[in-house]
């Protein structure tokens, strides 16, 4: 008898722990789950439509004209025509985006379309670039300055477009150095043909290949207001 109150009794204790354990374990469930919620503040992700529009601006006798800008979050968009001077692919060259004591130089481009020349009309292209800015920039006077246009030329172009310009240039500022076209490995190329013994050959690439021939400078600038 006395062994079987005493088995009785550890049998007691452990159903007692295991009932003990079973409540901790499951305690934690039925308290109840508090989680901070984030707030996200929407006025500092702006979307605001400039008022300016349709603008147009000539330099030098080449038009550029700003279509929209607006303001989206973190993006300033602004989508631009352009006159084309020939039939080379001319892009955006340089850009940039003022506002405050801020200048963004930064930029991506997106073609929207493109229209050759015909009939005497010149080509035209339309890009929309895009700026990166901070959500709480003040923009409300800001502007857009559309620097230059540029086309980098490939080998044909140079002999077939560039070649008498740059001779040209050349002559007019009074550097002896003489340029032609020639065939290398089926392609025509344009060459240096002569140059003053006094010029190296890093001195006459850098004035005949010089960017001055595929851009075009403006500036056109336009302000924008796209609040604060």
């Amino acid at each position: 008898m006395k062994y079987l109150l005493v088995i009785l009794t550890a049998l007691a204790l452990v159903s007692a722990a295991c009932s003990s354990s079973t409540i901790l374990r499951q305690a934690p469930l039925n308290v109840p789950q508090n989680y901070a919620t984030p707030v996200i503040n929407a006025t500092s992700y702006p979307t605001v439509q400039a008022p300016q529009a349709n603008s147009s601006q000539s330099v030098s006798g080449f038009a550029v004209s700003l279509q929209r800008a607006w303001r989206d979050g973190k993006q300033v968009y602004a989508d631009v025509c352009y006159t084309l001077p020939d039939s080379s692919d001319w892009i955006v060259w340089k850009a940039q985006l003022n506002y405050a004591d801020q200048r963004v130089t930064q930029f991506s481009t997106t073609m929207l379309s493109k229209q050759d020349s015909a009939n005497g009309q010149a080509g035209r292209r339309c890009d929309e670039l895009s700026f990166y800015v901070p959500p709480d920039a003040d923009l409300s006077a800001a502007s857009l300055v559309v620097q230059s246009l540029g086309s980098q030329p490939t080998s044909d172009e140079y002999c077939s477009l560039l070649l008498p310009k740059i001779q040209e240039a050349l002559s007019q500022r009074g550097i002896a150095i003489t340029i032609g076209c020639s065939d290398v490995n089926g392609a025509m190329t344009m060459r240096i043909l002569s140059k003053p013994a006094s010029m190296s050959d890093q001195e006459a690439d850098q004035i005949v290949y010089s960017d001055e021939f595929f851009t075009i400078k403006g500036p056109w600038a336009f302000p924008l207001d796209l609040g604060q």
